[in-house]
């Protein structure tokens, strides 16, 4: 048995050199001073192949269109098995490649790896440090929330300030006529294939240059016997995988990856805000206003880029000993602690959400103190079903921005054509065109701009029969002749406080035959069914005795 598996190898090995590849990988020759400081470029290419893997069991179920991938996305997330697990850890994966990249590049520097003979290998790492981050760039746009349109936004513009090019970056990334399907789908496409491509193109060139010119030894270590890969350094690999692994497995198990409502292209109001890793980059905007933006924006990045393209040129001394490599320590920690302060800036000055735009008396909390337009506004918000993608007060975040703290208010002809039609204002909202009339959608209008953090909790629990009476109340076309809080005509007496001055049974006989009470009325007998009856009833009695 044993000679027959020998010869099924010799024979793979043969024609393809599997065996002997492998061989070599694993006993390949490192120098004496190897250790556990090389672990982090293993664990970039480990993590790589994890950031590939989930991206592949997200796609089975995500779809590729605006809007569509917000829902595919929840979809992924509550109703996969093992959904929300896999989404967390691709994004975390993401955050924790960039760490890992980071950290293999501070390595090199002050190892002085990047030295006669290795500077294309160096040159190859500067720029796949720079596809890690377009990785997390492309990808932040794919959730198609509100936090990611807007921060792709600020990137379009971000793009569109390059000299010279600025014009061309914008039409490649497709934002031309703003952040819309053409844009989304560049993106994508970037994301699943050209940086995936690049990326291994660019990581096996480095792969093969770091065999090439093996790994770089300290001082001491040279002239030294060399030791082999296996065991002994290909055990501290696996050992930071294996941590490395478990740290992003808890990360996802224990930490939701936010996603706000679905993208909404109206909301000019809100705050973007970068991954944290981009953070220094949005905070050093702040000191580059007007035409100076470009330097903060692209110059500065740029050169950054070019003078790490550069180290391996301006740094041609001979190897030394890590302690006394006192410069290569004092420029990386300039380059940390500049990048972390502008980190923790940008963090501590991030704004606080807007509760509202306007300031309102605790007194309006109060439902009846709604007009019957407005209450029959909080009748259709029930009836289209509108709190599936909306939240009255806070609560569990929803698809659509919760009405009491939206910090602009639309005008109402917004509102409405907005209630008509929700998809058009809001590509991917899957709200079919509403049924509503005119005045119905006027009614909704006025409601939602009610709304105020005071009061939503209250309006929140208008009971049924209030907004059922409301409903008779417009559709009777009552207000042709009462005023109730303030909104109808005069013709007939004020409602408000009429539940003081009659009784139940009074205001009952009333509504089916006004002439009985008196002979010179206009008004036409209602003759309610009896559920409607008891609802206008109750709703003549809790009007207030006056209106303020």
């Amino acid at each position: 048995m044993r000679d027959l598996i020998r010869r099924i190898l010799d024979w793979v090995d043969h024609r393809t050199g599997f065996e002997t590849a492998v061989k070599n990988f694993l006993y390949e020759d490192i120098p004496a001073s190897s250790g556990w400081h090389q672990v982090f470029g293993s664990v970039a290419l480990f993590l790589f192949f994890v950031q590939a893997f989930t991206g592949v069991l997200l796609a089975f179920n995500y779809a590729p269109q605006p809007g569509d991938a917000y829902h595919s996305l929840q979809y992924i997330v509550n109703e996969i098995t093992g959904g929300r697990l896999i989404r967390g850890l691709h994004h975390w994966g993401s955050s924790l490649m960039v760490v890992v990249v980071g950290l293999h590049m501070i390595q090199v520097a002050l190892w002085g790896a990047y030295k006669k003979p290795r500077e294309a290998t160096w040159i190859l790492g500067v720029l796949l440090l720079l596809l890690v981050l377009a990785f997390g760039l492309t990808g932040y746009l794919l959730p198609w929330d509100n936090r990611a349109y807007w921060a792709t936004v600020v990137t379009i513009q971000i793009a569109g300030l390059a000299p010279l090019f600025g014009e061309y970056l914008v039409e490649f990334l497709g934002g031309t006529e703003g952040v819309g399907v053409s844009t989304f789908t560049r993106f994508y496409t970037l994301h699943v294939l050209m940086l995936p491509a690049l990326t291994v193109l660019v990581m096996m060139l480095h792969i093969h240059l770091v065999r090439k010119h093996g790994v770089t030894p300290s001082p001491r270590a040279i002239g030294k016997p060399k030791k082999k890969f296996y065991p002994g350094q290909a055990f501290k690999d696996l050992m930071a995988f294996f941590a490395v692994f478990v740290l992003l497995f808890v990360l996802a198990a224990t930490v939701d990856v936010p996603l706000e409502r679905l993208a909404d292209p109206s909301d000019s109001t809100y705050v973007p805000r970068p991954e944290w890793y981009f953070l220094f980059l949005f905070q050093m905007l702040k000191f580059f206003e007007g035409r100076w933006e470009v330097v903060g924006a692209v110059i500065l990045p740029t050169l950054a880029v070019l003078a790490l393209l550069a180290v391996p040129f301006l740094d041609r001394a001979k190897v030394k000993r890590i302690q006394q490599r006192t410069l290569a320590f004092a420029v990386v920690g300039v380059v940390l602690a500049g990048w972390l302060a502008l980190t923790v800036a940008a963090d501590l000055t991030t704004p606080e959400p807007v509760a509202s735009a306007r300031e309102t008396s605790p007194a309006t909390a109060d439902w009846r103190l709604l007009t019957p337009v407005e209450l029959a506004g909080r009748a259709y918000f029930r009836r289209e079903k509108c709190a599936d993608c909306h939240n009255l007060a806070e609560g569990e975040p929803k698809m659509g921005p919760t009405l009491a703290t939206v910090s602009q208010r639309k005008p109402t002809e917004w509102l409405m054509a907005h209630f008509g039609n929700p998809s058009e204002a809001v590509p991917g909202n899957p709200r079919p065109a509403t049924a509503l009339s005119d005045e119905e959608l006027n009614g909704l209008a006025a409601f939602v701009l009610k709304l105020t953090p005071t009061n939503a909790a209250a309006l929140e629990a208008v009971p049924p029969y209030a907004m059922r009476a409301a409903v008779i109340y417009q559709e009777s076309q009552c207000g042709a002749c009462h005023v109730v809080n303030g909104s109808g005509e005069e013709s007939g007496p004020p409602l408000n406080g009429v539940g003081q001055r009659r009784t139940a049974e009074w205001l009952e006989e009333h509504f089916r035959d006004p002439q009985k009470f008196d002979p010179q009325s206009v008004m036409p007998p209602y003759d309610f069914p009896p559920d409607d009856m008891k609802a206008m009833v109750d709703y003549m009695e809790a009007l207030p005795p006056a209106f303020q």
